[in-house]
């Protein structure tokens, strides 16, 4: 649970939406803009298993999905 919230406060810093996940088919997907999140940024979300969703230009995880 301590890298989803680590992950958690990277994204507060970038927008605070009032619903800012939802997971669908064991993926979560978090509802931040992609190209609004430093470089450094996505590199520490990558290691807590945060990648780009291209379709929605945001992230998922398979690691903090709803299974």
């Amino acid at each position: 649970m301590d890298d989803l919230i680590k992950a958690l406060q990277i994204f507060r810093k970038y927008d605070n939406p009032s619903y800012p996940t939802s997971c669908e088919h064991d993926v979560m997907y978090i509802h931040i803009e992609y190209d609004k999140v430093s470089q450094d940024d996505k590199d520490k979300l990558a290691v807590l298993g945060f990648e780009e969703n291209e379709e929605d230009n945001g992230f998922l995880s398979f690691r903090f999905g709803s299974a």
